[in-house]
């Protein structure tokens, strides 16, 4: 917030001016009211004791001084105890206009991060079958973190960690192996723990096609072919539905080379250097009971297997060895408790707790006609991402799913999502963005000189009490963007946008745009909604939403 930064660098010169010292206990916020202005800042209260004088007498100073020596501020009041309430002139906000404008797809982007290396690792599901609407939420979720913490100055990687060496991926050739028995009229056994779905079946002929000697050959051999084409199939249909949900991930990392370049055997050493691993039994243990679990933990198994805790460990102490210094993964909400064990190990390597941290996903539920659709990979029961993107499109349910924090539970509503009415958000911030794009067209179809940009004095005409609270919160654009990325919660983009085009939607009630009173009128308007289109789609661009100029 351009007001937030300025007013702190005055009250700091001032602070240091008056032979004080600043605190961190000193807040700037807007009133809950405002009609209170557009700061409230406690300065006189937190100093007040340093300084030697009463809060009110204290703060009558500081508005004393801030009236005096910035023209841009209107207004200073003390308020109760001693509270500053800071008004800004009405010059001050229409400069916002000129600020968006310049800056473009780049307005909102701030250095707060500071080139802080950062790995975001999410959706990672198992390929063993198609992404369904959970992972969607999860990778709605990973991508727009990621853009975000961009947008905020971090130097952000994107992973997919692809669990490639597990009992899953066993039990996936083996479900395609048996498919493949029962469409060549073979004896089948059905075990209880299998993969049941069409794609198992599609799966099954595609390799008894490409392998026409497939079931004649032992069945630890087919089994593994079944597995290494089912697997393939698999991740290619993954990263086609990724690439339709407008989700790139820019590394896809291999579980079984873990093992291969080494990476699990480092781990172990160094858990061990530090003191964190023992034998017993000839396991290897981990001693997570030092960081407060109620019992150690078994990292490789008597029989030299290895469990998903080593693997998680070796992946993650590989991410620090490539330079990683903050570590983003995005997990299922059942997997809850699993956090604390994860950041013992961080410990355990030797890294800052704070440089691990975990966004969860709740469940999706996916409603439709008022009932509750059912989801099951291993029974077949789902609903594929790719089906849910061509009911709705990309752009409804990317919104949708950064419609609520992340942890919170999410009714998914076909059909609302389908509306094309103000009830559905995605078409009510879509909408709020084409709709200037209309005006805009218009006022060229009308007079092409209406839509040149006005880069003079808007004093005289951007007045209205709408456009000023819409530059307000334009204006509150950056500071949002990093507030949402040192949280990992892109979910306030999208409570931002929506509050935006409620306010722009009301302005076209209060305000005449294209039968303003004059022309300088018209075209400044159009200006100001130019800008308010540009924080819009920047908006929007950060939840991987497209912002259509017709609708």
């Amino acid at each position: 917030m351009r007001a937030k930064v300025l007013l702190v660098q005055q009250l700091k010169e001032i602070v240091a001016e008056m032979g004080l010292e600043w605190s961190e206990k000193i807040t700037l916020e807007p009133p809950k009211d405002k009609q209170f202005g557009d700061l409230a800042v406690n300065v006189a209260m937190i100093l007040a004791k340093q300084a030697g004088q009463p809060p009110r007498a204290l703060a009558e100073t500081f508005a004393a001084r801030l009236k005096a020596g910035d023209s841009r501020i209107k207004a200073v009041e003390v308020a109760g105890p001693g509270f500053l309430n800071i008004t800004y002139s009405e010059a001050f906000w229409q400069q916002t206009v000129q600020l968006v404008l310049r800056s473009g797809a780049a307005y909102g982007c701030s250095d707060s991060g500071k080139g802080k290396k950062v790995q975001v690792e999410f959706v990672s599901a198992n390929p063993t079958g198609p992404l369904h609407i959970g992972h969607g939420r999860g990778a709605a979720v990973g991508d727009s973190t990621a853009r975000v913490m961009r947008a905020a100055g971090y130097d952000v990687r994107t992973e997919y960690y692809i669990n490639d060496a597990g009992k899953q991926m066993r039990i996936l050739g083996y479900s395609v192996w048996l498919r493949a028995l029962e469409l060549e009229k073979r004896p089948v056994e059905w075990p209880e723990d299998w993969y049941r779905g069409q794609y198992i079946v599609d799966i099954a002929k595609e390799v008894l096609a490409k392998h026409p000697g497939l079931l004649d050959k032992t069945p630890e051999e087919a089994q593994d072919i079944c597995f290494e084409y089912a697997m393939s199939n698999i991740l290619e249909g993954i990263k086609a539905d990724l690439k339709a949900f407008n989700v790139a991930h820019e590394v896809w990392f291999s579980e079984r080379t873990l093992v291969q370049d080494g990476s699990v055997d480092k781990a172990f050493a160094l858990l061990a250097d530090n003191g964190y691993s023992y034998e017993r039994d000839g396991a290897l243990w981990f001693k997570t009971t030092e960081f407060g679990d109620d019992l150690d933990r078994v990292l490789r198994k008597s029989d030299g297997s290895l469990t998903y805790f080593a693997s998680d460990i070796a992946y993650h102490s590989n991410k620090y060895d490539r330079g990683f210094e903050l570590l983003v993964d995005v997990w299922g909400a059942d997997h809850h408790g699993y956090i604390p064990r994860l950041r013992a190990a961080v410990q355990a390597l030797g890294k800052p707790v704070d440089s691990f941290d975990v966004i969860l996903i709740q469940l999706v539920n996916l409603m439709e006609n008022g009932k509750q659709i059912a989801m099951s990979t291993r029974k077949g029961q789902f609903e594929t991402l790719a089906d849910v993107i061509k009911e709705v499109g990309s752009d409804a349910a990317r919104f949708m799913f950064l419609s609520r924090k992340s942890d919170s539970p999410l009714d998914f509503d076909l059909e609302l999502v389908k509306q094309r009415t103000m009830d559905n958000p995605v078409y009510y911030v879509q909408y709020a963005h084409a709709r200037i794009c209309a005006i805009l067209r218009r006022a060229e179809e009308k007079n092409p000189e209406l839509t040149k940009e006005n880069s003079g004095e808007f004093s005289k005409y951007l007045v209205h009490k709408a456009e000023l609270d819409l530059l307000r919160r334009a204006d509150a654009f950056s500071e949002l963007i990093a507030t949402s990325a040192a949280h990992l919660a892109p979910h306030h983009i999208s409570y931002y946008l929506q509050d935006m085009a409620r306010e722009l939607h009301a302005y076209y009630a209060a305000v005449q745009v294209l039968n303003a009173e004059n022309d300088d009128i018209v075209t400044a308007r159009l200006t100001f909604l130019k800008a308010i289109a540009q924080v819009l789609k920047n908006g929007l661009t950060l939840l991987g939403v497209s912002a259509p100029e017709s609708m």
